[in-house]
């Protein structure tokens, strides 16, 4: 159950009430003696309702940065000291690191990263939007928020729980196995890490990023994801990190991505 299309031009604002837009939808009236007080009093009340929305969208942007931080300096903090907690008590008798398991951690947790981007593709097509439970859930992202979460967040708990077990398994398994387990759980935490960032913070303007947004490829990231949002090419692409790459197999979406991206303007995109 795919989102309706919508012109990509809309998309490219963002799907949320924007300020700017209702700014320009002023009617100015023709104004005598009799309808000029009249006139004034609306613009008025327009001007009141632009900078509430303001305030509102403001307000939202710091409740939903201050849970991603939270969140991350949480997370971030607690792998840290399970990566070290882990290798301290699986050093052997004699006092020698398991290079062996330390190289199988680092291995896995980028497999596991570049996994999810793989498994990303087909959960966002195959659950999320052609599932009717998945569609549930997922159709919050693809209609305005009308508050800092949405019901599509729910995923980011869903997608945490095989990287809790993952890397409860593998803290307490000594060997290869363990360290690999342990490894790939940090690498699908990582991932989702990166893509709040990235997703809800630079392509949807959740809450700031920072300069991140004016580096070339960030650019096309969020150009790409925006392009999913219109529907155009059949929702593709569906992954977030590579979805630049999805774009260059059908034919003109890469030349309409780098049109796109060249008349990237942020200060138009204020959600």
């Amino acid at each position: 159950m795919p989102s309706q299309r919508q012109p990509l031009a809309q998309v490219l604002r963002v799907a949320a009430p924007d300020t700017e837009a209702v700014e320009s939808s002023r009617v100015q009236p023709s104004v005598g003696a009799g309808n000029q007080q009249t006139a004034d009093d609306a613009l008025q009340q327009l001007d009141r309702s632009i900078a509430l929305r303001r305030a509102q969208r403001k307000r939202e942007q710091l409740t939903y940065q201050a849970a991603a931080i939270a969140a991350s300096v949480g997370i971030s903090s607690l792998a840290i000291l399970a990566t070290y907690t882990r290798f301290s008590m699986h050093i052997t008798s004699d006092g020698e690191m398991p290079w062996s398991d330390l190289l199988g951690t680092l291995s896995l947790v980028a497999g596991g990263a570049f996994g999810m981007e793989m498994y990303a593709r087909y959960a966002h097509k195959a659950l999320w939007h052609e599932s009717p439970l998945g569609w549930l859930l997922h159709k919050s992202h693809h209609t305005p928020r009308t508050g800092p979460f949405e019901a599509n967040d729910l995923f980011a708990i869903i997608n945490g729980l095989p990287a809790m077990l993952l890397c409860y398994y593998g803290f307490w398994e000594p060997g290869m196995v363990g360290a690999s387990c342990f490894g790939a759980g940090l690498g699908i935490t990582l991932y989702g890490m990166a893509y709040m960032f990235i997703h809800d913070g630079l392509v949807h303007r959740r809450f700031p990023t920072g300069p991140i947004s004016d580096l070339p490829y960030m650019k096309r990231l969020t150009v790409a994801h925006q392009i999913h949002h219109s529907g155009k090419y059949d929702g593709a692409p569906w992954g977030m990190f590579l979805g630049p790459q999805e774009l260059e197999a059908i034919p003109g979406a890469t030349e309409e991505l780098d049109r796109l991206v060249a008349d990237l303007d942020w200060s138009k995109r204020r959600v």
